[in-house]
């Protein structure tokens, strides 16, 4: 095989802001209970913000994380490409001010839009810039600050988000172009504007002036999930040449414990090969896949040369994934 381009994970860091919140705290101002939110969804509790804490604050701590662990300076990152639905200003964008807050002055930075899956779409493009040569060392962020645009008087949403962030760098080096090399192997996208109207928020610049909130359909949505996440998953260990019984660690998007199940099964990977966290930082859309595997690396569940399967579905909708070998 002639040698090729690989996108390869070198350093990753997380961060998750002080303050917790438990189950319980949600019980003396809604109609639920601890045990309703565990049994339908998974979570336990989840970090919220502080109030001077932003969505630039949080991807700045795991961005410097990231850099410590991969051992590099600021101006080692060519680009950074942040994922988020919660940018701390209209613009410029969160990434340049999280650029501007690590003190990189070279390269350049930008924000990507898919919600959810917000953060597999931010490792599309740092693969692509990657392989194409249009920069050689990119750092993909996912943080969001969900607690911002919570309806707290809805019972059915504003338990199951969270605020936290995740940062993973991402460096060009030579492979064989077969499915034993390490870094990004196979992505595959997809995005469904139709279906708008199950996950959404009910304001913006444009139309409201206002954030508006977060609204969503979940039974619907639950559906839809975990059909598309099994197909897209599949898919992307396609274009890598390899199948579900290869993979050493499924790291989901958090949104749900009966989904990440429910996927799992379909695509015949032991829950033992899964790696869960929604049951500590609940859905912090963006930031869930980094989170999860950042945690994971830490605590040496992934280790270098294992098959990693990331895949996540979000507001578009939109979905994807992505097999990459550590």
């Amino acid at each position: 095989m002639n040698p090729v381009t690989r996108a390869v994970p070198c350093g990753i860091g997380h961060y998750l802001p002080e303050r917790v919140v438990e189950n319980a705290e949600f019980e003396a101002s809604l109609d639920t209970s601890d045990e309703w939110i565990r049994t339908r969804t998974g979570i336990e509790r989840r970090h919220f913000a502080a109030p001077s804490e932003t969505t630039t604050d949080l991807a700045l701590a795991a961005a410097r994380r990231a850099l410590e662990d991969g051992g590099f300076g600021p101006d080692d990152i060519d680009a950074i490409v942040l994922a988020t639905s919660t940018p701390t200003s209209t613009f410029p964008s969160t990434a340049t001010q999280v650029q501007a807050g690590l003190g990189m002055r070279r390269g350049f930075a930008f924000d990507v839009q898919a919600v959810c899956a917000g953060f597999i779409f931010g490792m599309a493009s740092a693969h692509a810039m990657i392989v194409s040569g249009q920069a050689r060392r990119v750092m993909v962020i996912g943080a969001e600050t969900f607690s911002r645009i919570l309806d707290w008087s809805d019972r059915a949403t504003c338990v199951l988000f969270g605020d936290g962030a995740g940062a993973l760098i991402l460096e060009a080096q030579e492979g064989t172009g077969g499915p034993e090399d390490r870094g990004i192997l196979g992505i595959d996208l997809h995005s469904d504007g139709t279906y708008r109207g199950l996950l959404y928020v009910d304001g913006g610049v444009s139309s409201t002036q206002t954030a508006g909130f977060l609204r969503m359909q979940g039974p619907e949505l639950f559906k839809h999930a975990v059909v598309k996440l099994a197909e897209t998953a599949d898919a992307a260990l396609a274009r890598a040449g390899l199948e579900s019984g290869a993979v050493d660690w499924v790291v989901p998007h958090q949104a749900n414990l009966r989904i990440i199940r429910s996927t799992a099964q379909k695509l015949g990977v032991p829950m033992e090969r899964v790696v869960v966290t929604v049951q500590d930082h609940g859905n912090t859309s963006a930031a869930s896949i980094p989170l999860a595997m950042s945690v994971a690396r830490a605590d040496g569940r992934i280790r270098k040369g294992q098959l990693v399967l990331a895949e996540g579905i979000g507001g578009g909708l939109a979905w994807g994934a992505v097999a990459l070998r550590w």
